[in-house]
């Protein structure tokens, strides 16, 4: 059995002000509110949408 890395997602800029696109994937990271983490599996699909939204979050090994 292997074990998936995974990576922790916090919201650390508001999601005022930026287009609707980036309001979406900021959700679709699961992340609401300000300072809210999220811990997803480190996948391909999931880093491009950090990286989409790289200026408004941070990532850190969970």
């Amino acid at each position: 059995m292997t074990t998936q890395k995974q990576i922790k997602v916090t919201l650390v800029r508001s999601v005022i002000g930026t287009t609707r696109s980036h309001r979406d994937t900021v959700r679709g990271l699961g992340l609401r509110k300000l300072n809210s983490s999220s811990v997803l599996v480190d996948t391909p699909e999931v880093r491009g949408m950090i990286r989409k939204v790289d200026y408004l979050v941070t990532v850190s090994q969970a």
